[in-house]
C-alpha cells in the first residue's frame, strides 16, 4: 500500500513539474531567442533545450535558431558526438513539426537537403547514404531545394561517386543529373534578377527605394553571389569530363534510344554547344531530330549554329530571329540573344553583337555579362576608331564605363567588372597625356561602328 501511495505521489509530482516546464516554454523561447540573436549561442543553449525538450510544437524558432545552437556547440566542443546526434534529430523534428513556412508553402526540401548537408559535413552516414538524403530533398520538393551550397554539393557527392567508381552511377546518370542542378540554378537566378530588374526599374526612375526595397536588394546581392560562385564550382567539376571526346561517343550510343525525347535533344545538344563540339556530324542530327520533333526557339537557335558554322550568316540570322520569335519569356529571350551576340561577336560582327546584347538587356536589365560583352566589343575597337592615337586610346575609357555598369545590375560580377575596368582604364590616356593634349572635359566621338561618345576626365 505505502509503495502504491508512493508511486502516485511520483506520478502527481512529475506530472505538476512537467506542466511548470511546458508552462515556462514562452519565456524561455523569449530569453533564448534574444540570446541567438546576438550569437551568445551558449546562453542561448539550456533555455532553448527546455523548449525544445517540452514544447517542441511551440515555434518553428526553436529550430531555425536550434541550427544555430548545436552547430555553434559542434564546432566549439570537444566532446561534440551528441550535438552531432541532436542536431540530426532536429531535422527530423523540423520537418515532423513544420513540414510548410509561414506562408503555407512546403519547406520539406529545404530541411532535408539542410540534414543532408549536415551528414556531409560531419561525415555521419556514407556517400551512398548522404546522396540518397540530398536526392530525396530534391525529388520530392525541388522548390524549396535553394540553398546553393547543398545542391552544389548534390552534385558533388554524385561525382565523387562515380569518381570512386561506384558502378551505380554512370556517365549518362552524372550528365543528366549535372543539368538537373544547373537548371535548378538557372531558376533561382531567375528570381533573383527579378528582385534586381524590379529595383533597377524603380533606381533608374529615379524612385526612393524604401527600407523594404533595401533589405531585398543586400539579400539578392549575397544570394546572387553565392550562386554564381558555386554555380561556377559546378560547371568547374563538370568540365572534367564533359570534353567532346566524351561527350560524342556517349550521345551517339544513347541517340536512338533517345530521338523522341525532347528534354534529352535539348540537354545533349545545349551541352554540345557550349563544349565547342558542334562541328560533329552528331550535332547536326540532334538538331534535326529536335526540330522535326517540336520547332522551338531551342531548335531554331541550334540551326542558326548550322548555317553560322557553314559560313552563312545571313540564314544564321534569319534562325536566330526565328529563335526569337518562338519563344515568350523575356528571360529565357535575353539568354538567346546574349548566346546570339557571343557567336557574332566570335566572329567579329561587332555592331550586330551589340544589337543582340542590348536587346538581351532590354529583357533583362540585370544581365550584367551583356555589359561585359559590349564592353569588349569596344576594348576590341581602339585601334579601328579615332582620327588619333589619343582618340583612339579613349575607346577604353568607354569600355571601363561600359564594364563598371556591369557590376551595378550584377554584383555577382563584381569581381570581374573591377578587374576590366582598371585593365581598360590603365590603357586609356594617361593624365600626363590629357594635359599635354589640353583635352580635360572635352568630348570626344567615335564616328566608326561605336557611334557614340566619351568624356575626357577633368585633370
Amino acid at each position: 500500500m505505502k509503495n502504491s501511495t508512493f508511486l502516485i505521489l511520483l506520478l502527481v509530482s512529475f506530472g505538476a513539474l512537467s506542466a511548470q516546464s511546458a508552462a515556462d516554454c514562452p519565456a524561455n523561447l523569449s530569453i533564448f531567442a534574444e540570446f541567438a540573436k546576438v550569437k551568445n549561442y551558449d546562453s542561448a543553449y539550456t533555455p532553448w533545450l527546455e523548449v525544445k525538450t517540452h514544447c517542441p510544437e511551440l515555434n518553428e524558432a526553436t529550430y531555425i535558431y536550434g541550427e544555430r545552437i548545436l552547430g555553434h556547440k559542434i564546432n566549439n566542443e570537444d566532446e561534440n558526438s551528441g550535438y552531432i546526434s541532436m542536431l540530426s534529430s532536429l531535422y527530423d523534428d523540423w520537418l515532423g513539426y513544420f513540414p510548410t513556412d509561414r506562408r503555407g508553402k512546403s519547406q520539406r526540401g529545404k530541411i532535408i537537403s539542410a540534414k543532408a548537408q549536415s551528414m556531409l559535413e560531419y561525415e555521419t552516414a556514407s556517400l551512398v547514404e548522404i546522396y540518397a538524403v540530398f536526392d530525396q530533398a530534391f525529388t520530392t520538393d525541388m522548390e524549396s531545394f535553394a540553398n546553393p551550397k547543398a545542391l552544389y554539393n548534390y552534385f558533388k557527392t554524385l561525382y565523387t561517386m562515380y569518381k570512386n567508381g561506384d558502378e551505380n552511377v554512370t556517365m549518362d546518370a552524372l550528365f543528366s543529373k549535372y543539368e538537373d542542378v544547373s537548371e535548378k540554378f538557372t531558376i533561382e537566378n531567375q528570381k533573383l534578377s527579378r528582385t534586381f530588374d524590379r529595383i533597377l526599374k524603380k533606381e533608374d526612375a529615379g524612385e526612393a527605394l524604401t527600407s523594404r526595397d533595401k533589405r531585398s536588394k543586400r539579400v539578392a546581392e549575397i544570394n546572387s553571389r553565392a550562386n554564381s560562385t558555386y554555380a561556377n564550382n559546378l560547371d568547374a567539376i563538370i568540365s572534367q569530363e564533359a570534353s567532346c571526346e566524351n561527350l560524342i561517343p556517349l550521345y551517339r550510343s544513347n541517340f536512338d534510344e533517345n530521338k523522341s525525347d525532347e528534354k534529352w535533344l535539348k540537354r545533349a545538344a545545349s551541352r554540345m554547344d557550349a563544349k565547342e563540339c558542334s562541328d560533329d556530324p552528331l550535332f547536326v542530327e540532334l538538331v534535326e531530330a529536335l526540330h522535326s520533333l517540336s520547332p522551338s526557339a531551342d531548335s531554331a537557335y541550334y540551326l542558326g549554329i548550322l548555317k553560322d558554322k557553314a559560313g552563312n550568316t545571313t540564314e544564321a540570322i534569319a534562325f536566330y530571329e526565328e529563335s526569337l520569335t518562338l519563344e515568350s519569356d523575356a528571360y529565357r529571350k535575353a539568354e538567346i540573344l546574349y548566346k546570339i551576340a557571343s557567336k557574332l561577336k566570335k566572329r567579329g560582327l561587332k555592331s550586330q553583337a551589340r544589337k543582340y546584347a542590348n536587346q538581351a538587356l532590354s529583357n533583362k536589365p540585370s544581365m550584367g555579362k551583356a555589359y561585359i560583352l559590349i564592353a569588349g566589343l569596344y576594348a576590341d575597337s581602339a585601334n579601328d576608331c579615332g582620327n588619333n592615337q589619343f582618340e583612339k586610346q579613349a575607346v577604353y575609357w568607354l569600355a571601363a564605363k561600359t564594364a563598371r555598369r556591369a557590376a551595378i545590375v550584377d554584383p555577382s560580377l563584381k569581381k570581374t567588372s573591377q578587374k576590366l575596368e582598371a585593365s581598360y582604364t590603365g590603357r586609356a590616356p594617361s593624365k600626363t597625356d590629357i594635359f599635354t593634349q589640353g583635352k580635360a572635359g572635352e568630348v570626344i566621338s567615335f564616328d566608326c561602328w561605336i557611334r557614340s561618345s566619351v568624356t575626357v576626365p577633368n585633370l
